[in-house]
């Protein structure tokens, strides 16, 4: 992908990764601080449950960013020249879309008939995902495949750990769900109540996982680790910061 057509679509692909890390961080900060609001007790149980139906749409922008990545990472990838076969790179385009599908799916019919298999299929794949990345990984640096762009192989990485962090999300939210559910019916047991804080209090921990691991995804596409110009990067933001300090001092 060279010339000026490639440019741009450089620049467009770039663009919505950069939209996607923004609102999946943005999201997930939305969604921990609107769980204060459902544990806090002063609010009717009505409240409280607006506040959980609330906090289940803004949910929807950080998973719907997390279905993305991959295919959006796989394309611009090819630009810093890491190529796919063809059955490869068709698979990549793909997975975004139908993934955001079903999360869409997910979301707007979680009564119907098919959620509980659908669920278990999400889960089942996200497993599938985390090992299949990691092995991806392994078999690319072993074969010189990332030798253009070694910072790929640790953001690789660390999106499988978020990935992993989602699932362990997910597994400590039974508490949580049974909670909502009797907020919804504008009652909640003492302890209904205790069970929901617990769960909110065991996926923290994850929570700030992804937001840590979002950060170090920011830091390797910026300054690309092991790149030929990852050296003149850092070399131009130490000399921006010494041009913004230097006169705070002179």
């Amino acid at each position: 992908m060279t010339g000026a057509e490639g440019d741009l679509g450089h620049t467009i692909w770039l663009i919505l990764h950069l939209v996607l890390f923004a609102y999946w961080l943005g999201g997930d900060i939305g969604v921990f601080y609107s769980t204060r609001m459902i544990l806090n007790r002063s609010y009717s149980p009505d409240q409280r449950f607006m506040a959980s139906r609330i906090m289940m749409w803004i949910d929807l922008l950080p998973r719907l960013c997390l279905s993305m990545m991959l295919t959006v990472g796989g394309i611009l990838s090819e630009y810093v020249g890491v190529s796919h076969p063809p059955w490869q790179y068709a698979m990549i385009v793909v997975l975004g879309p139908v993934w955001f599908t079903v999360l869409l799916v997910m979301h707007f019919k979680h009564n119907a008939s098919f959620m509980p298999m659908l669920t278990k299929l999400d889960l089942w794949f996200r497993w599938f995902l985390i090992a299949a990345i990691v092995v991806s990984v392994w078999w690319s640096v072993s074969t010189g495949r990332l030798d253009n762009a070694p910072w790929l192989a640790p953001k690789l990485i660390v999106f499988a750990f978020m990935v992993l962090c989602g699932v362990m999300i997910r597994i400590f939210l039974p508490g949580f769900i049974a909670g909502i559910r009797a907020l919804s019916q504008g009652s909640i047991t003492e302890e209904q109540d205790i069970a929901l804080r617990r769960s909110i209090h065991r996926v923290r921990p994850w929570v700030f996982a992804i937001w840590a691991g979002l950060i170090v995804e920011a830091f390797l596409g910026i300054f690309k680790p092991g790149a030929p110009e990852a050296a003149a990067t850092m070399g131009n933001l130490i000399h921006g910061a010494h041009a913004l300090v230097a006169p705070l001092f002179g």
